[in-house]
């Protein structure tokens, strides 16, 4: 924002410490989660971000935690059982932010499919789109409750025909022959969830630190070139080694250290919000899972009282910004309408609309749905100069045993021996947490209050509430656009979860652009409450209003009532 932005504290000493054993680029979940695991090592290591920690493909996500069951198609059993397990550790060590996610797949025939899937299976080539009947998906659903056992963690899957299907779903399609039902999970804040892990990180070692809007913009001997996006000040950091885990930017980041690589293929997946009751209570809480008739996998489920719908795969370029488009639009529409025809969706009741690129291993023309979403790690060595490995590929549901698998890689560079695992560690707010309705209301009466801005505050940070709800009382408080936030908290998120933008708080500390309530209001109140937090004049904050705004607009599709802000 111009050179006269005070310097933050923690950039400061990066940059007069001017070293650490492992330089991190890219906080996304999987850079996050390497950083928690070296941390937890006791390596010195530093994560910088260009823009804000889960800011990238991992703010972008369909907010599931799942097995990946079309996988199996692809033949990736190894990433089909790590991903079912990890599923199943996460409803453990995070309650707080991954649920239980009960999933329908409307079927429309008995036998369809056959004969394609193994040619997909041996070809992986796109050939026409071919329904998927109810024999091959209870193969398929037959093999996941193989990978999925672990002592209950989920369900069984079950089958039933159209007459209970309908009787469950009323408003599902009439023409449906069988529902095939099972259960995955959902992360209901996959932003707050990557908070938690950096924070139990920078909590585990005094020399693990996390920079956001800091990006590597070059490396030679001396170390790497790192610019603060704020100040526009560059200082190096030198590193034994290099990770690179900026996910569909790898290349890039890999051209400004001046090693060019061609790894990555990245595909555009989009989504939409809807604020939608009667779809909403359509859904019977469930996600309803389903391939369209172009071969593409889609899901419509409830969130936060609305109804994200996703998700397109689509060729697509890093350089760009990723937008959802009108035609996207349209093709969610249309595949709601063939789930639930009598439902009427307009534009009108979207709320919200993203899109992000995937961080796919480049792939020729094997088609995008048959790309693997495995992951591997690449090195390069250059004479005089620190190892960089360079992360291809990763999905969210496996990012604990990614950053397990990379930090073990990073430990090997180092000739150094791991101490401790990451396997079973409950992550932040996860640590206590109440798992029945009742213990859950004993722990808000006794930690938060058994009020509605208690619940936001349980929902936001787990049990770590009550160390924020501590903080709110320490000193003086007030609401701020009702029970959703107050002054103080905007303290906690400038102090302890490191905010610096108006857009930090409305997009990633907080649901409000994502349920539709991130008004031309909401925006300017949340900006003037911070202002004297981060020492910003009336330019500033109006700057940062109109930023804000104007990502809502061109990024996210929001129509505000007015768009005079002072």
């Amino acid at each position: 924002m111009g050179d006269t932005t005070r310097e933050r504290d923690e950039v400061r000493r990066a940059r007069e410490a001017g070293r650490a054993s492992v330089l991190i680029i890219g906080a996304g979940i999987n850079g996050i989660s390497t950083f928690r695991d070296l941390a937890m090592q006791g390596v010195d290591v530093l994560l910088v971000e260009r823009d804000d920690f889960a800011g990238g493909a991992t703010a972008a996500s369909s907010h599931m935690i799942h097995g990946g069951i079309r996988y199996l198609e692809n033949g990736e059993f190894r990433l089909v059982k790590e991903s079912v397990q990890e599923r199943n550790g996460l409803l453990k060590i995070a309650p707080h932010y991954v649920k239980p996610l009960e999933t329908t797949i409307p079927i429309y025939s008995t036998f369809s499919g056959i004969l394609a899937a193994p040619l997909r299976f041996l070809t992986h080539r796109q050939g026409r789109p071919t329904e998927r009947g109810a024999f091959l998906i209870k193969i398929g659903l037959l093999l996941y409750d193989t990978f999925s056992r672990d002592g209950g963690t989920v369900p069984r899957h079950r089958f039933h025909g159209r007459r209970k299907s309908l009787a469950d779903l009323p408003k599902l399609d009439p023409d449906v022959k069988y529902t095939a039902t099972y259960y995955d999970a959902s992360v209901h804040d996959p932003e707050r969830l990557a908070l938690d892990v950096l924070r139990d990180g920078e909590d585990a070692h005094p020399g693990a630190s996390a920079l956001n809007y800091v990006e590597a913009v070059g490396m030679d001997a001396q170390g790497v070139l790192l610019r603060d996006r704020e100040t526009g000040t560059e200082f190096r950091v030198s590193a034994d080694v290099v990770v690179n885990a900026s996910g569909p930017w790898t290349d890039l980041t890999n051209d400004a250290l001046g090693t060019p690589t061609a790894f990555m293929g990245g595909t555009k997946g989009s989504h939409i919000v809807l604020d939608h009751p009667e779809l909403l209570d359509a859904t019977g809480g469930r996600e309803i899972f389903f391939e369209h008739s172009d071969g593409r996998i889609v899901l419509i489920y409830p969130l936060k009282d609305r109804v994200l719908v996703g998700t397109t795969d689509l060729e697509a370029d890093p350089r760009e910004p990723a937008r959802c488009t009108e035609e996207e639009v349209d093709y969610f529409f249309a595949l709601i309408a063939h789930v639930f025809p009598a439902i009427a969706v307009d534009r009108s009741q979207i709320v919200y609309r993203y899109s992000g690129i995937r961080p796919l291993p480049h792939h020729d023309d094997t088609a995008p749905g048959f790309v693997s979403r495995d992951y591997r790690i690449e090195r390069r060595r250059d004479d005089g100069m620190p190892a960089v490995l360079s992360l291809v590929g990763g999905k969210w549901t496996t990012f604990r045993a990614l950053g397990e698998t990379l930090a073990d890689q990073v430990l090997s560079e180092l000739g150094r021996e791991r101490v401790t695992t990451t396997r079973g560690v409950r992550i932040g707010g996860g640590h206590g947490y109440p798992r029945t309705p009742r213990r859950r209301i004993e722990w808000l009466r006794q930690n938060v209050g058994d009020t509605v801005r208690g619940r936001v505050l349980f929902a936001r940070y787990g049990t770590r509430a009550a160390e924020v709800a501590d903080f709110l009382e320490s000193e003086h408080d007030e609401p701020l656009l009702g029970d959703a936030l107050s002054t103080r908290e905007l303290v906690w998120m400038v102090e302890r979860e490191k905010v610096v933008h108006v857009g930090d708080v409305v997009f990633r500390r907080t649901s409000l652009a994502f349920t539709g309530d991130a008004d031309a209001e909401a925006v300017r109140t949340i900006a003037t409450a911070l202002a004297p937090l981060l020492d910003w004049d009336a330019e500033r904050t109006d700057a940062e209003v109109e930023d804000t705004l104007a990502t809502l607009r061109e990024a996210h599709g929001v129509s505000l009532d007015h768009v005079s802000v002072r």
